[in-house]
């Protein structure tokens, strides 16, 4: 094999052997076009390794093996077996939860603590999805004499997954637990950014005794002529498509899947998620919620607190304390700086798109009260920004920006910050802060947003739902996975002649 790109944070977490290489029909094999591309440190701008650049012939291809898998042995598989093979599975990511956390962390700028919390997490969501795979039972219905009638629920088919770069495990597992379980066969496309989490996963697969084809892995880019994305989202045999991203990403992939064999979308999309703080909470623990919802894995979640409304009567002091804590996160390399707990952003062009909202945010006349810069010669750090007064038409209060920049919103009552709340295209979460149970319930009643947090934040549990309103998607994650992940069949036997 040709020379390519290596970087040393990566021995003892992604082998050599998988450079370059794509996930099909359970083996590791070069893309048709021979062509890779280079995944690229965030903190330092250089290159970590070279992964196989995908296309629309390899998507083909996996869909293929995707298809005999259904018509083979995992087809023929009972209920019962796949929750075994779930069940093994999982006890192999329990052994390989260090290693996957780390390289999550390295690949795309975040804390390994975290990353590997959340990876240690996805444990039980493999447990937990084994568990209803043979829970799937159909009913019978009462249509008329001389008649049986009943509903069976039975596998999609072929699905697609496209996963984001900033939680890239988590988001994975959330759709493929349940896509496995129910029967399906899936072929994944990474984010071009953090691909490397997913290629290494597929040996895991292979370790538990999954029948070849039940899962391919095809790294590439979105968009263009050849993407490996629009190739998957357009694709006449695939039954669904799961997607997490942008909004404007969300839009193009239901655009493929309605102009090609109108398959099923589930969309977890953009957010601008409200934090509301009420005159009677104890202002320390709310910066603290305030600050972890916002600055957490470097800003870029999707669920991000990123409007922060403060009852006026403690705003002041509110914003100082949040400006405090702001300025005592520490930016560096997580990947080898044991202080750091915010790191960089995942790639140029998110580094840029932040910067360029902190300019907007000063220019509109919102108040800079911490941070606003980049930092270093190399690598996309961002400091960590607070701004004050602003308002609800400014970009920044407007807009998904997807880093470190809290926005911090004035409110009088209940009924107007509702409003203000609901005031936005988004709709993923928000979280109330206050001790009044009659305002958690006013909140939680009115807000439109799938998920309420009360006095804490980013807390999603695989057996609650989860999802977005309106333009943050469609379709839930966690709880049932029945509805998303089967299709109904009704039979209808005459067994009596009409009277």
């Amino acid at each position: 094999m040709e020379s390519k790109a290596w970087s040393p944070k990566l021995e003892g977490l992604f082998e050599k052997e998988l450079v370059g290489k794509l996930f099909i029909d359970n083996e590791y094999v070069p893309s048709l076009s021979g062509k890779t591309f280079a995944v690229t440190d965030p903190a330092t701008e250089e290159p970590l390794t070279e992964v196989a650049w995908g296309g629309k012939a390899d998507i083909d291809r996996a869909v293929a093996a995707a298809e005999a898998a259904l018509e083979g042995e995992w087809g023929k598989l009972t209920a019962s077996g796949r929750r075994d093979l779930l069940l093994k599975l999982a006890s192999i990511w329990e052994r390989e939860v260090p290693t996957l956390g780390r390289l999550e962390a390295i690949n795309n700028g975040t804390l390994p603590a975290f990353q590997t919390a959340v990876v240690g997490g996805l444990v039980n969501d493999w447990r937990y999805h084994a568990g209803w795979a043979d829970k799937v039972d159909g009913r019978q219905i009462e249509v008329a004499p001389g008649t049986h009638s009943y509903v069976r629920r039975e596998p999609l088919g072929v699905c697609g997954m496209i996963l984001p770069w900033n939680v890239p495990l988590w988001t994975m597992v959330v759709k493929l637990a349940p896509c496995l379980a129910m029967g399906n066969t899936v072929v994944i496309k990474p984010a071009e950014q953090t691909p490397l989490t997913a290629i290494r996963v597929a040996q895991l697969f292979k370790e538990a005794g999954f029948p070849k084809g039940v899962i391919n892995v095809v790294t590439g880019f979105g968009g263009g002529e050849d993407g490996a994305g629009a190739a998957l989202s357009s694709h006449m045999r695939i039954r669904k498509i799961a997607f997490t991203g942008s909004t404007e990403v969300g839009r193009l992939v239901m655009k493929a899947a309605a102009d090609s064999n109108l398959k099923r979308v589930q969309l977890e999309l953009g957010g601008k998620s409200p934090v509301v703080v009420f005159e009677d909470a104890n202002i320390a623990k709310a910066v603290t919620i305030a600050n972890m919802a916002l600055f957490s894995n470097n800003g870029q979640l999707c669920t991000a607190g990123s409007r922060t409304f403060v009852h006026e009567s403690i705003y002041d002091k509110f914003v100082e304390a949040a400006t405090e804590a702001a300025q005592k996160l520490q930016v560096g390399d997580p990947s080898s700086e044991a202080t750091a707990t915010v790191g960089p952003l995942v790639d140029r062009a998110q580094y840029e798109k932040v910067l360029e909202y902190i300019e907007a945010g000063k220019k509109e006349g919102a108040l800079l009260k911490s941070g606003g810069e980049s930092l270093g010669k190399k690598g996309y750090f961002v400091q960590p920004t607070v701004f004050a007064n602003v308002r609800d038409d400014m970009r920044i209060a407007r807009e998904e920006i997807f880093g470190p920049v809290q926005s911090i919103i004035k409110f009088s009552d209940i009924k107007e910050v509702v409003k203000r709340c609901n005031n936005t295209e988004y709709g993923l979460a928000a979280a109330v802060v206050t001790e009044d149970i009659a305002k958690v319930f006013e909140i939680a009643n009115s807000v439109q947003a799938g998920t309420i947090w009360v006095n804490t934040y980013h807390e999603v549990y695989v057996n609650a739902e989860f999802g977005g309103y309106k333009q943050s998607g469609f379709g839930r994650e966690g709880g049932s996975p029945v509805d998303e992940w089967t299709i109904s069949k009704t039979v209808i036997v005459r067994y009596k002649a009409a009277m």
